[in-house]
């Protein structure tokens, strides 16, 4: 065979297999997997020390490695109103100003010297601590934390330094429209006064004082107000007693605190506008008050969140970014939370002149997933979505003890992710309609917009 007749064969041949190739692929639709089986929890065991300390404990011989993460009941939620800031600067400075026998600089020098890490901060509704050590430097790593946590020395120069990166922080919010859209639909929704939506400004800054941390910090900060997960190369009974030792002298206090704010959402239609000059676009926020996640409708308004905003499967994505071309990121949400409501938020960035059409058009999408059934399709893929994620809430046993401790730390029942597989898929369409005409208000949604005023359309 020449060699022209024999690379038109060659050709040819590759052109018939590469053709029987193509025939032989199926549509991923009609692929077919197994279901998920069950998910095997490693045991984890609780303990309560002497002194009140809750204890969630996970043996993992894998590494020479232990790691310590630990709750407190503190939070920004408890603040003073005219001291915002005063819960974020407190945990900051924990770590940075060290304790009264260890400085904060001679704390980054130990633990470097070791690749160590210790950490605090404080959020919305919890005060945060962690550890993570080389098993042979354990001792170091629980003394430190154990100095911080019940002495930290607060030295005025770190508190200054906090209070820079604070002002700071105030300086730059309003750069971007999406960060200003982001904060001030939270006003809409929980009110300006809220501790949900409040923030710090120049003035409640510089009215913390040092005396004001160490209040702060000896009001929330007792062993009995402390959840801690511990994981790692350790024997659980060695464990106990080592950290028995550790915070013997750390004595439990009697505990007084406020009440979780309450969030009073009145439903009501609003349409609200932010100027600002150097953008070409506007940012929308569209939505209502949430809910949280006890509500025994939480399961069915996961996958409706998944069918109406959630990924590249749903109808806001498909309708206004795929079909309309009305914005490039368009989402959507349905949000619960431990403590407090959520927030349903609709959202996109578009040009100013479709500004109007966005909106209807994500309203549009509310209310039809209030008036019929989603489709057999939608809920196969919401729920597979969901399940086929599961298993990575289990991928590590990080996740999984620190998972436990927060269900305890928020009253919550320990099995309340297992259960959650089995809810989720007996979710039904006429579920997911009841959940939509329950909790979606498309006549009473809050609109905001960020952007320039010029050029929208009627």
């Amino acid at each position: 065979m020449t060699g022209r007749y024999s690379k038109t064969f060659l050709v040819l041949s590759l052109f018939l297999y590469s053709a029987s190739s193509v025939q032989a692929q199926k549509n991923y639709k009609d692929l077919s997997y197994s279901e998920l089986g069950d998910i095997q929890i490693p045991s984890i065991k609780r303990f309560t020390l002497t002194n009140g300390i809750k204890l969630f404990l996970l043996e993992d011989h894998e590494l020479p490695l232990i790691n310590l993460s630990g709750r407190l009941r503190c939070g920004s939620i408890y603040e003073p109103s005219e001291k915002i800031g005063l819960a974020s600067i407190t945990g900051v400075v924990m770590r940075t100003g060290g304790s009264t026998t260890r400085p904060g600089d001679l704390v980054d020098e130990l633990l470097e010297n070791i690749a160590a890490s210790v950490e605090t901060r404080i959020s919305e509704n919890s005060a945060l601590v962690s550890m993570s050590v080389l098993k042979q430097d354990l001792d170091t790593g629980l003394n430190i934390l154990s100095d911080i946590l019940m002495d930290p020395a607060f030295p005025e120069e770190k508190i200054r330094l906090a209070k820079i990166e604070e002002r700071s922080a105030v300086a730059r919010r309003n750069d971007s429209a999406g960060g200003i859209a982001r904060r001030e639909f939270k006003k809409l929704i929980y009110g300006k006064d809220s501790p949900y939506a409040r923030h710090t400004e120049y003035a409640t800054i510089d009215s913390i004082s040092r005396e004001d941390l160490v209040n702060f910090h000896k009001k929330y900060f007792h062993p009995n107000n402390m959840w801690l997960a511990v994981w790692g190369d350790f024997e659980t009974k060695e464990m106990i007693d080592h950290l028995e030792k550790i915070f013997q002298n750390w004595k439990p206090k009697e505990l007084q605190f406020s009440e979780v704010p309450l969030v009073n959402y009145e439903y009501r239609q609003t349409l609200n506008f932010i100027q600002k000059n150097d953008v070409n676009q506007s940012n929308i926020f569209i939505g209502h008050i949430g809910g949280v996640m006890s509500d025994e409708d939480y399961f069915a308004l996961t996958l409706m969140n998944r069918i109406l905003g959630s990924g590249f499967t749903s109808r806001l994505f498909r309708e206004v970014r795929s079909r309309q071309g009305l914005a490039y990121s368009v989402f959507g949400a349905y949000t619960a939370y431990y403590d407090h409501p959520g927030i349903l938020y609709l959202g996109c960035q578009t040009k100013s002149e479709t500004t109007v059409k966005a909106i209807n058009s994500m309203m549009n999408e509310v209310k039809k997933i209030t008036l019929s059934e989603v489709t057999d399709e939608e809920l196969k893929i919401a729920r597979e979505s969901y399940l086929n994620s599961f298993v990575f809430n289990f991928d590590s046993t990080s996740e999984i003890v620190n998972r436990l401790m927060t269900y305890a730390y928020f009253g919550y029942p320990l099995d309340f992710l297992q259960k959650s597989k089995d809810r989720i898929e007996q979710v039904t369409k006429a579920d997911i309609l009841k959940v939509a005409k329950k909790h979606l208000r498309p006549n009473q949604m809050q609109i905001l917009v960020v952007g320039q005023l010029q050029n929208q359309d009627q």
